[in-house]
């Protein structure tokens, strides 16, 4: 015994609830959609007998009590307005009108059901264009419709007639309708009119970024107005297959951190969305484009696109177009392409970690602070196939003192240039990186020469005891640099420890009990000493003149501005120690060397 087969019974409320609440953004795509009808049925008009061309909108009134939307296109007959009203999410729209794909845009069920999210009665009046007699479809939002054929003379073409809800009513009157038809419609190939009391009022205009090289100061006008400042250029942007073109707006300024790309995208000169995020590359942060295409194709919404294998051709060959710009800048105008690195760095810098495309092409162009001052990565891996790099800021700056002039040596401290240094070796074969650290640059330098070996022993041990109390340990070193005289070095490790000290020095007991079991157990896992050292350079003559300063006040004092100036050089800030430290030495020194005695001078704690 065989089943009988049954159709689903849709519930009308129910299925305008799903589209309001999960396909639709909003109650405001009700007026899209009808232009999107509209226009396609003008479209098959055209195809028909080349006439029509014209949408016009009647806001809701007091007196009429209704919304209208009016086109002179092919119009409907009974039969092809009952089969296409009916059957909810039906594609026979393209069959009846015989339109190509790229001519389509709406899904005709569907979008007059989005009307019945701003209305409770929907009312079709139309005249096919191939004949036959006027018809009249009314549809109410309990889900039941009628279809008659009125004897009325309407014109060749279809009206749409809501009677609001009471709660949308706002959506349907003037200022909401032109603000609505305006974004959505304003660059349809066909003219969108909209009643006023002055008449009628033309709200499309020709399309400034689909031929920019007609009117270049419009293009420029019309990017200003999408960034809210003058585009730093402007890159045409095209994909034949697709039908896909438009322009890119270089931004002027720095996107916020972790701004995703955004495009405002049209399908057919319709508005699709202010912010589709998939049209161009991730890495097209810097660029705000606006494109129109015929032969993308939209989700359910028409507010997104569908990921397929069109969409992916258009994001990479627009994404070229965009890559061509970036090298044609740097040949013919690299003061120019200068500026944008300039202004986007820190968001190419995070994105070509991730990017191999992006890194390709931008990297020589990034700069990187180095020992030789700023320097752009393509000049720097040609200058130097072994590249150095401090891994934070302060070991960049320590390091950087002892550094030979021969190498280059890498601030990495600063946001992502660790990351991209190490990189290096994968995008420029020839090249090799080098981490390095404080304590292992100081094991490079030499020792001074045997014959002064014991004076510098002697000096290490008795400089080493006037800054036993500030936690600071002395060696001495030959550094090729004679105007150094001192150099402050501590690794990551003692600047935490530091810090540490100093953050208990202000919280109370609790914090500063969790802060000493830190310290307990770090100490305890480390086997190499935990404190700073100050490096004095044998090369200096005010250090070699140190080993034979007798008097105890004077070689303290200049020991410890040695310190100070150390710390100061390396950008270390200063505790209130350190600051005491400073202004009683620096008192102390000119008074010695001003021969001032007595109570102005004391040295009680001179060593």
């Amino acid at each position: 015994m065989s089943a009988e087969v049954q159709q689903f019974q849709v519930d009308l409320r129910g299925v305008v609830d799903l589209l309001s609440r999960h396909i639709y953004s909003s109650p405001r795509v009700y007026l899209r959609e009808l232009l999107q009808n509209a226009r396609d049925a003008i479209t098959a008009r055209r195809e028909l007998d080349g006439q029509g061309g014209r949408i016009r909108i009647t806001p809701l009134s007091e007196a009429t009590g209704e919304f209208v939307l009016r086109d002179d296109g092919v119009g409907l007959t009974a039969s092809e307005v009952a089969d296409l009203l009916a059957t909810v999410g039906r594609s026979s729209k393209r069959d009846i009108f015989d339109l190509p794909r790229s001519d389509y845009l709406g899904q005709f069920g569907i979008g007059l059901l989005s009307c019945f999210m701003v209305a409770d009665t929907i009312v079709i009046r139309s005249r096919s264009a191939r004949g036959g007699p006027a018809v009249e479809w009314s549809g109410s939002a309990d889900g039941t419709f009628r279809v008659t054929e009125i004897d009325d003379d309407l014109p060749i073409g279809t009206s749409v007639h809501l009677v609001p809800r009471f709660d949308a009513d706002e959506l349907l009157r003037a200022p909401a309708v032109r603000e609505l038809a305006t974004t959505f419609a304003e660059f349809l190939p066909v003219r969108v009119t909209l009643d006023a009391q002055g008449g009628d009022v033309d709200l499309t205009r020709t399309a400034p970024f689909l031929d920019p090289g007609d009117d270049p100061d419009a293009a420029v006008q019309y990017g200003r107005d999408l960034l809210g400042a003058s585009p730093l250029d402007v890159i045409e942007l095209s994909e034949p297959a697709t039908g896909t073109r438009g322009l890119a707006y270089v931004l002027p300024f720095a996107p916020p951190p972790g701004a995703r790309q955004a495009t405002r995208m049209y399908l057919g000169r319709m508005l699709l969305g202010e912010r589709v995020d998939d049209v161009l590359p991730d890495w097209a942060f810097f660029v705000r484009a606006v494109i129109d295409s015929t032969g993308l194709s939209p989700t359910a919404s028409r507010e997104s696109l569908v990921e397929d294998a069109s969409l992916e051709r258009v994001r990479e060959q627009l994404g070229a177009g965009i890559r061509r710009w970036v090298l044609e800048l740097g040949l013919r105008e690299p003061h120019r392409l200068a500026q944008f690195v300039a202004i986007h760095e820190v968001g190419l810098k995070s994105l070509v970690r991730h990017d191999e495309e992006l890194a390709r092409f931008i990297t020589r162009w990034l700069t990187l602070e180095t020992t030789h001052g700023t320097m752009r990565i393509g000049d720097l891996v040609e200058r130097y196939p072994h590249v150095r790099f401090a891994q934070t800021v302060d070991e960049f700056r320590q390091v950087a003192g002892i550094s030979p002039a021969s190498e280059v040596l890498v601030n990495g401290g600063y946001l992502y240039d660790s990351d991209l240094v190490r990189m290096l070796p994968e995008l420029y074969p020839q090249v090799t990186v080098e981490a390095v650290d404080v304590t292992g640059e100081l094991d490079r330098l030499d020792p001074p020469p045997l014959d002064d070996r014991d004076a510098a022993v002697a000096l290490e041990s008795r400089a080493g005891a006037v800054l036993a109390a500030s936690g600071c340990a002395v060696t001495v070193r030959s550094i090729d640099q004679p105007e150094l005289a001192a150099l402050y070095v501590a690794d990551p490790e003692v600047l935490r420890r530091i810090d540490r000290g100093r953050t208990k020095g202000i919280t109370g007991s609790l914090w500063g009990g969790v802060l000493d079991r830190i310290d307990a157990t770090i100490s305890a896992s480390r086997d190499d000493d935990l404190s700073a050292r100050l490096c004095l350079n044998w090369a200096n003559r005010v250090v070699r003149a140190l080993v034979r300063v007798q008097d105890d006040a004077v070689f303290s004092r200049t020991v410890q501005l040695l310190y100070i100036q150390a710390l100061l050089a390396g950008h270390h800030p200063l505790t209130d120690a350190d600051r005491a430290l400073m202004t009683s030495a620096l008192t102390d020194l000119v008074s010695l060397s001003a021969g001032i005695e007595g109570d102005a001078v004391s040295f009680g704690d001179a060593v």
